[in-house]
């Protein structure tokens, strides 16, 4: 009996011991970081969600105020510039008009942001009428570059994919990308999938792979470890775009669609990315309604 109470003592602090270094190592609920090799460019995480920003000389370019999971993560973005720089928040810049990305943005409006968005996300947005959400003061119907003490950021509009509103966002100079939702890092595309355009999605990635970039900053942190994007995860999701539609063209165009299409679809070469078991169903729907339905 005395050598067990030590025993039991032992492993109880272990386990205590245990808890606490998962504890410790749980990410904070935000928090934002300078890109390596940049003087200027920043990341805003909140959850899982996270945004650019860029300071320059003469101001702030943010994009995505990221409050439609949580509510008042807008403004703690706000606070977390007011902490890299007092320079005066100049543009928010909307990457798409879907909301888990850019609903809440008036904490920017109120700081005096200039809201910039494809012409295409203002008409979605009026709309929807979403008092915290502001429609955009300026729009961009093709690929446009916006220069703010002296740091050049391209707007580029590339078509359909994942909607029809996206801007694919370039820092010439930092050899920087930010895109969102097109481009997961290490992962699949999920509800991503639901109203996108998947033929385009394809033409799309291969413009991504023709611009002059070395990193790519995802509406998403990146697996594994919040990670940065390369041009080969680029290939990957472009890849995986061609063999789903590949798969699903026959049994959807033999009228397989629903059912059986979606039960039978499996993609074994990715069974180990996050999200696989989510992301298939999904997926599969999405090229049944492309190739059985046409939609």
């Amino acid at each position: 009996m005395k050598r067990t109470i030590p025993a039991l003592l032992a492993g109880a602090l272990a386990a205590l011991c245990n808890v606490g270094s998962a504890q410790t190592a749980a990410p904070p609920p935000y928090e934002t970081k300078k890109v390596d090799g940049t003087d200027n460019v920043y990341v805003f995480r909140y959850g899982n969600v996270q945004s650019m920003f860029v300071v320059t000389s003469a101001g702030v370019i943010a994009t995505d105020p990221i409050s439609y999971a949580v509510p008042g993560a807008s403004k703690v973005y706000v606070s977390e510039i007011r902490k890299v720089t007092n320079q005066p928040i100049k543009y928010l810049i909307y990457s798409h008009h879907h909301f888990d990305h850019i609903a809440g943005g008036k904490p920017f409006k109120d700081a005096g942001a200039t809201i910039v968005a494809h012409e295409r996300a203002k008409e979605r947005l009026a709309v929807l009428q979403d008092p915290n959400t502001p429609l955009p003061d300026q729009t961009i119907a093709k690929t446009t570059t916006l220069t703010l003490g002296g740091t050049a950021v391209e707007l580029n509009y590339l078509g359909l994919n994942h909607s029809d509103t996206t801007l694919v966002m370039r820092l010439p100079k930092e050899k920087i990308i930010f895109a969102v939702d097109i481009i997961p890092v290490g992962s699949l595309p999920g509800r991503a999938m639901i109203d996108s355009f998947p033929l385009e999605w394809e033409d799309t990635m291969k413009k991504v792979l023709a611009m002059d970039w070395d990193k790519l900053i995802p509406g998403h942190p990146g697996a594994p470890a919040g990670r940065l994007g390369t041009k080969q995860d680029v290939t990957d999701i472009l890849t995986f775009l061609q063999e789903a539609s590949a798969q699903i063209k026959e049994p959807a165009r033999a009228g397989k669609c629903w059912e059986p299409a979606e039960k039978d679809m499996q993609m074994p070469k990715y069974s180990k990315w996050p999200g696989y078991e989510q992301a298939m169903p999904l997926v599969a729907r999405r090229y049944c309604g492309l190739w059985g339905r046409g939609t």
